[in-house]
C-alpha cells in the first residue's frame, strides 16, 4: 500500500529549511548534519522536497497507526541524494482528521 493521495501531499518549506536542514535547530541539527553531508542545503530545500515526493510518496508504507490527530504513515526507503549517493531514511506522514491529503511530519536517517 502506498500513502493515500500522495500526489496531493503537503511538504511545508519551513519544515525543511528551518528544521531538517538547520544545523542550529535544537532538535533538527543532527538530522541536518546528515542531510547536508549528502548534498542537501537550506538554500536548495526544494531538492529534498522533490526527492521525498519521488522516492517516498511512491514507496510502500511500512507502518500505519491512528493518533488523536489523524492517521500516520511510515515509509522506509532510499533517497538518491544530490551528491549521487543513496541514503536510507524513514519518513512520517499524516492525514489529519477531516482532510484527505498527507502532510509531511518528519524524517529520520536509518
Amino acid at each position: 500500500m502506498k500513502i493515500p493521495n500522495g500526489s496531493q501531499a503537503v511538504i511545508h518549506p519551513e519544515k525543511l529549511r528551518g528544521y531538517l536542514l538547520d544545523v542550529e535547530h535544537k532538535r533538527g541539527k543532527s538530522k541536518a548534519a546528515v542531510l547536508l553531508s549528502f548534498g542537501y542545503t537550506p538554500e536548495n530545500w526544494q531538492a529534498l522536497a522533490n526527492d521525498l515526493r519521488q522516492y517516498h510518496l511512491t514507496a510502500e508504507v511500512t507502518a500505519v497507526r491512528e493518533t488523536a490527530y489523524g492517521i500516520r504513515y511510515e515509509v522506509q526507503a532510499l533517497l538518491f541524494t544530490p551528491d549521487g549517493r543513496s541514503l536510507q531514511v524513514r519518513t512520517i506522514w499524516q492525514i489529519d482528521t477531516g482532510t484527505n491529503f498527507p502532510r509531511f511530519i518528519t524524517l529520520f536517517p536509518d
